[in-house]
């Protein structure tokens, strides 16, 4: 039996509710929140690592991976939990608050250089930031089904939570080095800067996406929910089991693994494309970040008009082919010395690059509360914080890839962050990092997602069915 805190309009069926604008608005300010600690951490956290807190970057990697095998573990404990269990504030929602305060915490402690050159400081502080943002992560995935079964509206609500989580993006892509600036306003002209200008910049944009989880958490009513008697048997096996049983869930979490993993490594290998590769300023790095988010406002608004004219897979198609093209281009570019003079097409480049990649990576959220409802139809339980742990654990691979291969390339090429200028192979493994590496994971996200079988008919006669059965 779903649980309603609020009464549908005539208009609306039973689970196929309305969501405002505000209502979209407050759900995406959650992904805004997270996204100014998580692409701090993406795009700059190894960089800051291996620039200014002195980690070799071949350590650097393998500590990414190992706090990524700790996710392995620690996901799914944190997606039974929120099955089993329902809080006063909220079965998903009351973890923006009870795990919003210490990921705010240790995001900004992973920028202090208090214990310069410590490896047990960077595991400690690494691997509770890790922990805490899985229990922000994994119950606000699942929030996005608790709303509503309508697809428009999911569709929707998509299209906001991806907006804003480009703002996110933005805010951090092009405002990071800026705020450093601020704060060490030294000639320095790449983005090894004073330690201190570190943990400063990570201060504020912490608090702040803490402020914005607390919006999220006033604006979002849970309304498509299972009983609590039905979820009191929800086990970490089940996990397994789900993703042994639901297909659609498979192909979407590899799907994931290769999105992130291409994410991860082109995010972690633009500060040292720009500084190293371009000999460019802080200026011109903020630029090139910024141009990773800036699609974003252009053509998430328009996602719910192009999948109704290219269909589902059609839109998938589309970007990651645009996607790949411009990463060609950014590595044709860096190949030929007379037109890397020119920033111009570097950042005409990465815009075409970082339109593919927003729109295919973004609308894959909305696939989400799907496979949740495939499942639901499938074995009658709704155990959307364990597929959310599903997903997280496989994002996180994604991540993991995208942590490690940096630095292991970085070590295997010969990167030297003394050298005033690199040798041409470390320019061409950072270059493989920037475009090459990355337009074959996305080669490889067409075919999973092309295997991938629920069209919004299917999936809306499933979630009716699911509805009758509740009557």
């Amino acid at each position: 039996m779903e649980a309603t805190l609020s009464t549908p309009g005539r208009s609306e069926a039973r689970g196929f509710y309305k969501l405002s604008m505000l209502q979209c608005i407050g759900f995406g300010s959650g992904d805004l929140a997270q996204n100014l600690i998580y692409q701090t951490i993406s795009m700059y956290l190894l960089f800051f690592y291996t620039n200014v807190y002195g980690l070799d970057p071949a350590v650097a990697a393998v500590m990414f991976l190992i706090v990524r095998i700790v996710d392995v573990i620690w996901d799914p404990l944190v997606g039974t939990f929120v099955d089993k269990h329902d809080p006063k504030l909220g079965k998903y929602r009351a973890y923006l608050i009870l795990g919003g305060i210490p990921l705010t915490a240790f995001a900004i402690l992973c920028f202090w250089n208090g214990f310069s050159g410590s490896l047990f400081y960077a595991y400690f502080t690494y691997v509770g930031l890790s922990m805490c943002y899985t229990l922000v992560n994994v119950p606000y995935g699942a929030l996005n089904a608790s709303l509503t079964r309508d697809t428009a509206e999911i569709t929707k609500l998509t299209s906001v939570r991806m907006f804003m989580a480009n703002v996110g993006g933005l805010a951090v892509g092009m405002g990071i080095p800026m705020v450093l600036k601020c704060f060490d306003p030294s000639e320095t002209t790449d983005m090894s800067m004073s330690d201190t200008a570190w943990f400063s910049t990570m201060a504020l944009y912490g608090c702040i996406g803490l402020a914005l989880l607390v919006f999220c958490f006033s604006q979002c009513r849970e309304r498509v929910v299972m009983d609590k008697s039905e979820t009191e048997n929800v086990k970490v096996s089940d996990l397994w089991m789900e993703f042994v049983h639901n297909r659609p869930l498979r192909i979407l979490a590899f799907f994931f693994i290769t999105a992130f993993a291409m994410m991860a490594v082109g995010n972690a290998a633009g500060a040292y494309y720009i500084n190293y590769n371009l000999s460019g300023s802080a200026e011109e790095l903020s630029i090139f970040m910024g141009l990773g988010s800036i699609p974003a406002f252009i053509f998430m608004p328009m996602i719910p008009a192009i999948k109704r004219m290219v269909g589902k897979k059609g839109m998938f198609y589309i970007f990651l082919v645009t996607a790949i093209v411009g990463m060609g281009m950014l590595y044709a570019i860096s190949m030929v010395p007379a037109l890397r003079q020119h920033m111009w097409l570097v950042y005409l480049a990465q815009f075409i690059k970082s339109t593919g990649v927003i729109v295919a990576t973004g609308y894959m959220w909305a696939l989400v509360p799907e496979v949740i409802s495939f499942g639901e139809y499938t074995h009658g339980r709704r155990i959307s914080g364990i597929v959310n742990a599903l997903t997280g654990i496989f994002y996180k691979a994604g991540m993991a890839l995208g942590g490690v291969v940096p630095g292991l390339v970085l070590a295997f090429v010969g990167f030297n962050k003394d050298a005033a200028s690199q040798t041409p192979l470390a320019e061409q493994g950072i270059l493989w990092l920037v475009a090459v590496i990355p337009a074959i994971l996305l080669v490889l996200a067409m075919f999973i997602i092309s295997r991938y079988e629920l069209d919004d008919d299917v999936i809306d006669d499933i979630n009716r069915e699911i509805e009758s059965r509740h009557k």
